[in-house]
């Protein structure tokens, strides 16, 4: 999957939000050239939560494991859940992950920061991760918009 395939699956959810910052927008420089999705059917960038997915194309400070420095390298980080990461992790978010290599590319790994916090990543997803990629970013989108719905509904 190119990054623009990525980008155009996700975009096309019904109530995401994708926010792809650039130079003179106000955003920093270091988000320049990434994406980020936000369930937001009004439109408007939540300020209390996290992007339920991102496309990274570079490393950031504290984050260079994955060695997003290569070229044509990009990362899809997927806020997945506890129960999406242990099935596909074998171990909860609590627990290390051991024996994955963060800069192979076309396999699905706990993200190298976020990982304690039920969050996957993919680095260049291809033939052997590209079903998985799809069924995970639905998986986030689904839960971002179900906590949308909760803190919408009337108490």
């Amino acid at each position: 999957m190119t990054m623009e395939e990525i980008i155009g699956f996700v975009d096309a959810l019904d109530g995401v939000l994708t926010l792809r910052p650039r130079p003179g927008d106000g955003s920093p420089e270091v988000s320049w050239g990434d994406t980020y999705f936000y369930y937001a059917p009004d439109g408007v960038t939540p300020t209390n939560t996290q992007p339920f997915a991102t496309v990274v194309t570079k490393n950031y400070p504290g984050d260079e494991t994955s060695r997003l420095e290569r070229e044509g390298v990009f990362r899809v980080n997927i806020a997945a859940g506890k129960e999406e990461f242990v099935r596909w992790t074998g171990h909860t978010p609590r627990e290390p992950a051991t024996g994955q290599d963060p800069s192979a590319t076309d396999t699905l790994i706990a993200h190298p920061l976020y990982g304690t916090m039920g969050w996957l990543a993919v680095l260049n997803p291809g033939p052997r991760t590209e079903a998985a990629a799809r069924e995970l970013l639905r998986t986030a989108y689904d839960l971002a918009r179900a906590r949308y719905e909760r803190r919408a509904a009337p108490n």
